[in-house]
């Protein structure tokens, strides 16, 4: 089985057996995806963040250096926000600023990163937290890069040979993109970050994926939050409490895990019910509405975690 499919098959497990989190009927599944707006047409990330031109080798370095530390939500209200920016766009633009200024980092200059270094580029405290798990993760990637493709950053997307699902097997193999919990017994993957780079890369024009509609969601806390606001989600109200008074959530519990899991198998269920739309557009076209005021008004669920 393709890791994408476990993912759909390991949430849909989870989704069977929820506790804290229920998904709506398949009638207000249908009529929620039937409202949705269509994804506009310049899919695709921020060109305010990512780097869409230049050589294919500094955007794919882009896409994959972004996507190894794009996480850290848990830790948002810590972190010093560029005014009216979110925690993410925060540390993208640090990252975008530092590619514009003094271009990529190299796989050995990653391997050798540290915490000063990161929290400097990213306008951080080096001695937070966060900035040691970036490190950790930044250096993960240059050994893999380095090791394993000549230090070309192109090359990891080049080696998929087309395939974004054999990307994301690869990329989940690496401890950068590691993503996966369990439940009741039972592994379950989601692999948010390394789905995520191959949509970027692919967005970027650095590799033609001809299997994009195989992904699954980018199971995060936004679009999980977006789907309960609007309905189609709804949590225990012991664990909704818990949320809105800001309390975090513990990673991997089955709280947590159910959230994530069931965000993923009520995308799959809007995806059959507007078939011309894929799990990965759909995921668009959530994080894009997340970002709308009435969102951003109610608290979302928080883990310290290296998933998202």
């Amino acid at each position: 089985m393709a890791l994408v499919d476990e993912i759909r098959s390991a949430c849909g497990f989870v989704a069977a057996r929820a506790r804290w989190v229920r998904i709506a009927s398949d009638e207000r599944i249908g009529e929620y995806a039937q409202a949705l707006p269509a994804p506009a047409a310049a899919l695709g990330p921020d060109p305010e963040i990512a780097v869409l031109e230049g050589p294919a080798e500094v955007r794919a370095a882009f896409a994959l250096t972004l996507d190894a530390i794009n996480f850290g939500s848990g830790y948002w209200p810590e972190i010093r926000r560029r005014p009216g920016r979110s925690g993410f766009t925060t540390m993208a633009l640090g990252l975008r600023e530092r590619f514009d200024a003094e271009g990529p980092w190299s796989a050995p200059q990653l391997e050798a990163i540290d915490s000063g270094e990161v929290g400097s580029a990213l306008g951080q405290d080096p001695g937070h937290r966060l900035m040691d798990l970036y490190a950790e993760s930044l250096r993960d990637l240059g050994r893999r890069v380095a090791a394993e493709h000549g230090g070309r950053f192109v090359a990891v997307a080049q080696a998929a040979d087309g395939s974004a699902v054999a990307l994301v097997e690869r990329l989940a193999g690496w401890a950068c993109f590691a993503d996966a919990s369990s439940y009741e017994g039972r592994a379950i993957p989601f692999y948010k970050r390394a789905q995520l780079a191959c949509a970027d890369l692919a967005h970027a024009r650095v590799v033609r994926f001809g299997d994009l509609d195989r992904l699954t969601l980018f199971a995060d806390n936004l679009i999980p939050h977006v789907l309960r606001v609007d309905g189609v989600l709804a949590y225990d109200e012991e664990l909704l409490a818990r949320i809105e008074s800001g309390r975090l959530l513990d990673h991997g519990s089955p709280e947590e895990v159910e959230i994530r899991a069931c965000a993923v198998e009520a995308v799959e269920r809007i995806a059959r019910a507007r078939s011309e739309l894929s799990p990965q557009q759909l995921d668009h076209v959530l994080w894009n509405r997340g970002r709308e005021a009435a969102y951003k008004a109610r608290p979302r669920h928080r883990a310290r975690s290296t998933a998202y």
